[in-house]
């Protein structure tokens, strides 16, 4: 039920190359270091725990440069946003179709495969002038730690 990337890292950068070319931007180191540490990561980090993994690599960068790279990055399509619900830029390393299990409580973020959820499908047509883009369900639970706090705290009440 949870997702593995079928593309490596070393597949991804190459696509990741590919895809900038065609698209006109530059292919910096920095770039790159950007791309490959989202990839690495194998989650939904933030500009911030990019920045903290970057400059490990390249000292010198800044938290702005992440940030303007990464969204040059979402608007070229190179990268997706988690959700914009959230209230926190958070990004998608898993390129694969996917859905999310995320917990109300500490908002930790599980991928789900695609096929964990049966299809979402409209009853009537979008409302007018709506072009669905793609489609993402997002199922709010309490992951296993904040259930047993949950549990805790309700049995000292």
């Amino acid at each position: 039920m949870i997702i593995r990337m079928r593309a490596s890292v070393a597949e991804r950068i190459r696509e990741f190359r590919q895809r900038c070319r065609a698209a006109g931007l530059a292919l910096t180191p920095q770039r790159e270091t950007i791309f490959r540490a989202v990839v690495e990561s194998q989650g939904h980090p933030s500009p911030e725990q990019i920045y903290e993994r970057v400059k490990r690599q390249i000292p010198a960068i800044s938290l702005a440069t992440v940030y303007k790279n990464i969204h040059t990055f979402l608007a070229a399509g190179l990268l997706q946003e988690v959700t914009p619900h959230h209230g926190a830029l958070l990004l998608e390393s898993n390129p694969e179709q996917h859905h999310h299990l995320v917990c109300a409580g500490c908002r930790a973020i599980l991928d789900l495969e695609q096929d964990a959820i049966d299809p979402v499908r409209f009853r009537r047509k979008p409302p007018a002038g709506y072009r669905i883009l793609r489609q993402r369900v997002e199922i709010l639970a309490l992951c296993p730690d904040c259930a047993r706090k949950q549990t805790q705290n309700s049995s000292h009440a």
